[in-house]
This record gives structure tokens, C-alpha cells and sequence, in this order.
């Protein structure tokens, strides 16, 4: 399935998000509903907190006062440690339920509050954050809501920034117009990206481009494969020898085709193997390319073997490529990168060939475009290795 997270600031219209993709087939797994059932009246929660915190938390009906619980609970770093160690296990458990219950061809939506601050983005496949300015959401609270100023004012400033929220997001909705201005926004996004990402992720199939082009150089790609980075270490646990961003889009300011490359170094390719159906959760299936072009200064293929992946999110192409560590192919990858961010006449040298190789693909789509693309490329690279190689 498809794991959404979603989430925002206090009166940023999350829920509203939530409502639209529900409506549309998302499944929804709401924390802050969950963390309310898991303490409702007769449930183990809630006897664990009257254990801990004491009758004095319970209102008349026998419910939770979370006021009171709050002044107790917050009092004290132990006693906010006390808290989580009770709720946190609980909600986990329940959203595992949830998850498991959803069917496997699913887009599961996760409203997670406290997502960013949290650090839970790397446990999703995509990362939807609802944005408003931090005085419309205030007036949101305060008018439609019913929430007093200074506490609206206090909840937004303990929340994470603008700037937070936005490292962590692969989708930022505006949220700061009219009310109606959403819907179409969220709509498109569910049929363009979100249906086809759930199908090429349980199909196992790469989002590649048609065509071959270059890009100017975009100044979120360093931070978008930064969040590729997060979800692969994650899937790796701690079999990765190190996991790094190359590839043109890791040169500033360079041009480039509009697709990631990030590369794991692994012990072995059992490893990589073995990292497999990991990585194809997290979003990244595995393609069936298994070999880096077989350099002329190096007459054996089998140093050159490697696996790969592809994104199945169309619209983050990037291609994962799984390298023994000290294996030619790694360190060639490393070293071009690090020399094309010293050497300007390197990069002049590399775009000139870019360009030249993007003319030939022109006209061109699929798998007989990127052909055409790397006819002209690799030649290069292997000139380019000898350089290196020697220097």
C-alpha cells in the first residue's frame, strides 16, 4: 500500500485535505482520534493513567480530563516521560491495526499532527504538508474555532516553522486561499500522483520519463534527495555503508535531467539483495539493469555489477543505484562528483556532451531515447574515468 503522511499547522486546513482524499478512496488513519480511543472510558489506558496519575484526572462521567491530566502530566520531564510511555505504545499498536486492516492496494492516509516535529516523515512514502500563514491560521482558531488568542498563539509557536515543515515536504499545499481554491489542487493531485504512484509501487514499476531533457539547475534538488536519502537509510537499517546524493543534480547550479541519483555503498551484493523488498516499500522497486557500463581500462564486468532502483513516485524520478563499497563503480561515482563541483572546465566539458547527447534524443521516447542519450555519454565517462583513474 501507499502511506501518506499528512500534516500542517494548527487551523492550516488539514482536515480538510483529509475530508477531500477520503472522499476520493484514501483510507484515513487519524493519530489524534486514535490517541483519544486508546484512553477512552474502559480501556487499559485509561487505567494505566488513574494508576499512574491518579483519580484526580477523571471528570465526573468517568472520562478523561485531559486539563487535568495536563497540568499533572506536564509538570515534570518525568512525568511527561511517564505519559508517553503509556499513550505512545498504545497509539502505535492501534495504528499497526488500522494499517494492517487497510487493503493492499490502498492509498492510507496518516494525519500526523506532529509529524515534523516528531521526525516521522522517513516512515511514509510521500509527505503531503497543508500550509497557511501563521496570522491566517491564528484567525482561523480564534474565529472559527472558538480557541482564546493566547492560547491559539502559544499551541502555533510549540509547533514546528514554516521552514521545518517545508524541509520535510514532497507536496506543499497552499492553503491561504479562498476555501474552495483547495479542492481542485488536492483532487488533481490524488489522480496524477497518488493513484499512479499506489499502482507503479504494487506493480513494481519505475516512474522513468518519456523524453530526455535537461533542466536548469533547481535549487530543491539537494533537499529532495536529502528526503530520498532519510527513506532509504531508514530501509536500509544498518546495512548501508554510507548512502550519498550524485549525479548531476548534486552539482550546483548545473544542468540536468530532472531525475535524482543517489548511491548506497553496501558490504556485498548478498547485501544488497537482501535489501530488496525493503527498499521496494519504501517506494524505490527494483529494476532488472544490473551492471554499470563496463569501463575499457577494466576487463572484468563482474567489479562493475551492481543492483538498482527506481522511484515509483511520478513525480520524484530518481534512480538508487546499490554499489559494493571500494568497487570501481563507487569510487568513479564519488570522484566524478566531487570533480565536477571543483573544476569548472570539467563542468563546461560534461554539459557540452549533456547537450550534444540531449540533441540526439530529440524526437525520441523511452527506453529508445535515454539509448540515444547514453550513446553519446558514455564514451565520455569512460574517457573521464581514465582521467581520474590516473590523476
Amino acid at each position: 500500500m501507499l502511506r501518506i503522511g499528512l500534516t500542517g499547522g494548527m487551523g492550516a486546513g488539514k482536515s480538510t485535505v483529509a475530508r477531500i482524499l477520503t472522499e476520493l478512496g484514501g483510507v484515513l488513519i487519524d493519530s489524534d482520534a486514535i490517541a483519544r480511543e486508546v484512553v477512552a472510558p474502559g480501556t487499559e489506558g485509561l487505567a494505566a493513567l488513574v494508576e499512574r496519575f491518579g483519580a484526580g484526572i477523571l471528570a465526573a462521567d468517568g472520562s478523561l480530563d485531559r486539563p487535568a491530566l495536563a497540568a499533572i502530566a506536564f509538570a515534570s520531564d518525568e512525568s511527561r516521560a511517564a505519559l508517553n510511555s503509556i499513550v505512545h505504545p498504545l497509539v502505535g499498536k492501534r495504528t499497526a491495526e488500522l494499517f494492517a486492516a487497510a487493503p493492499a492496494d490502498a492509498v492510507v492516509v496518516q494525519d500526523v499532527p506532529l509529524l515534523v516535529e516528531n521526525n516521522l516523515a522517513p516512515m511514509t512514502n510521500l509527505v503531503l504538508v497543508v500550509h497557511a500563514p501563521a496570522e491566517l491560521r491564528l484567525r482561523r482558531l480564534v474565529e472559527f474555532r472558538g480557541v482564546d488568542e493566547a492560547d491559539a498563539r502559544a499551541r502555533i509557536a510549540s509547533q514546528a516553522t514554516d521552514e521545518q515543515r517545508r524541509a520535510a515536504a514532497d507536496v506543499w499545499l497552499d492553503n491561504s486561499g479562498e476555501p474552495e481554491a483547495l479542492e481542485p489542487v488536492v483532487r488533481a493531485l490524488w489522480s496524477e500522483r497518488l493513484l499512479p504512484f499506489e499502482r507503479n509501487l504494487r506493480t513494481g514499476t519505475a516512474a522513468e520519463p518519456e523524453t530526455v531533457r535537461l533542466a536548469e539547475s533547481d535549487p530543491e534538488w539537494p533537499a529532495q534527495a536529502q528526503r530520498l536519502i532519510a527513506r532509504l537509510r531508514l530501509a536500509c537499517g544498518g546495512a548501508a555503508t554510507a548512502i550519498e546524493h550524485t549525479g548531476s543534480t548534486s552539482v550546483p547550479d548545473f544542468p540536468a535531467e530532472d531525475v535524482l541519483d543517489v548511491q548506497i555503498t553496501v558490504p556485498s551484493l548478498e547485501v544488497a539483495d537482501g535489501l530488496r523488498d525493503g527498499l521496494t516499500a519504501a517506494g524505490f522497486p527494483v529494476s532488472e539493469h544490473r551492471f554499470d557500463n563496463l569501463e575499457p581500462a577494466d576487463d572484468d564486468p563482474a567489479r562493475w555489477e551492481k543492483r538498482l532502483h527506481n522511484s515509483a513516485d511520478p513525480g520524484r524520478a530518481a534512480n538508487i543505484h546499490l554499489r559494493v563499497a571500494d568497487s570501481p563503480g563507487a569510487r568513479f561515482v564519488i570522484a566524478l562528483r566531487d570533480a565536477l563541483r571543483a573544476d569548472p572546465e570539467l563542468r563546461a566539458e560534461y554539459l557540452a556532451v549533456k547537450r550534444k547527447a540531449e540533441a540526439e534524443a530529440e524526437g525520441l521516447t523511452g527506453r529508445a531515447a535515454m539509448d540515444a542519450y547514453l550513446a553519446v555519454k558514455e564514451p565520455w565517462f569512460d574517457e573521464v574515468y581514465a582521467r581520474l583513474s590516473a590523476s
